[in-house]
């Protein structure tokens, strides 16, 4: 059932004339007559006694127009909540993403935001280094792990697994990865993560946790790097399944170790503490929540 159809039930009620609700409602009349018609099929029933000379409700109809003006000023007040909200909904945050998530993933669905709510800006801080949240002055930060700060307030955003990676040029040249054994074998693209290599890549299968110390002739302490490495053919990647999801759609890379499953890379908005948790925050929290969702079934 459509609110249009709804409100020119009600205009049609109030002028008594299909043409003069039509005309007040920029319709053409027969598109109105079609839209009445459309509604009383819904509702199985007929709203007006039609005649070449009078338009009057049906006793049907009359008990309906209650409901329908009761309802119409109901969403009329859910939209000016709405609206109110969005007034609100303003000022500066300074946000501290990871290096390629914030890059090839947050970028858009930030924009979108933004044009939600046009009040806000945003101050964008994108690196792999821990920020702090007071030197940096850093109202909320996109982290990748559950946060060692007690202290900090964390809202789980996605519960995301690391994949095993390369493009079907390295893949050609150099074979795919078919055992963890096989990892030794292979150049390994690192990027650094608070301060430290990431060069212990763990997995999983059947209960039972594989560690393995891996090499390669490649480390940088920006993530996407590390990921542009791959797509180029230049080794194995070994990142959040978020970051590489598009590559994986594209043909970009290819998955390996499939009947393994990666370690935990879960994402986290991250607050210094409870006084910083805003509406802007729980929006944001939200809107980032349902992406994700979205972005990692797609991949699925």
């Amino acid at each position: 059932m459509q609110i249009n159809d709804l409100m020119l039930f009600v205009r049609v009620a109030d002028c008594g004339s299909i043409t003069a609700a039509a005309t007040e409602l920029e319709l053409s009349p027969a598109a109105a007559s079609a839209a009445l018609k459309r509604l009383e099929k819904q509702l199985d029933t007929s709203l007006f006694i039609r005649s070449t000379r009078r338009l009057r409700l049906t006793d049907t109809g009359e008990r309906y127009l209650i409901y329908c003006r009761r309802a119409l000023a109901d969403l009329s007040l859910g939209q000016q909540a709405i609206d109110d909200v969005k007034e609100k909904i303003s000022g500066v945050v300074s946000l501290a993403v990871p290096s390629d998530t914030g890059r090839s993933v947050l970028l858009p669905w930030l924009d979108d935001f933004m044009d939600e709510y046009p009040q806000l800006k945003f101050r964008l801080h994108i690196g792999d280094t821990l920020s702090d949240f007071y030197h940096d002055k850093i109202d909320v930060a996109l982290r990748i792990g559950t946060p060692k700060d007690s202290s900090l307030v964390a809202f789980q955003i996605a519960k995301v697994k690391r994949l095993l990676c390369a493009s079907p040029e390295y893949i050609a040249k150099h074979g795919a990865i078919t055992s963890i054994e096989q990892l030794s074998d292979h150049n390994c693209l690192f990027f650094m993560l608070d301060e430290r290599t990431h060069d212990q890549w763990r997995f999983t299968k059947n209960g039972r946790e594989f560690k393995v110390r891996v090499t390669g002739n490649r480390t940088c302490n920006d993530a996407e790097v590390a990921r542009r490495w791959a797509v180029a053919g230049k080794g194995l990647v070994y990142k959040s399944a978020l970051d590489l999801g598009e590559d994986i759609l594209r043909g970009r890379l290819v998955p390996m170790l499939k009947d393994f499953e990666g370690e935990s890379a879960d994402l986290y908005l991250v607050c210094p503490g409870r006084e910083h948790v805003t509406p802007v925050i729980l929006l944001l929290r939200d809107m980032l929540r349902a992406r994700c969702k979205q972005r990692l079934d797609t991949r699925g």
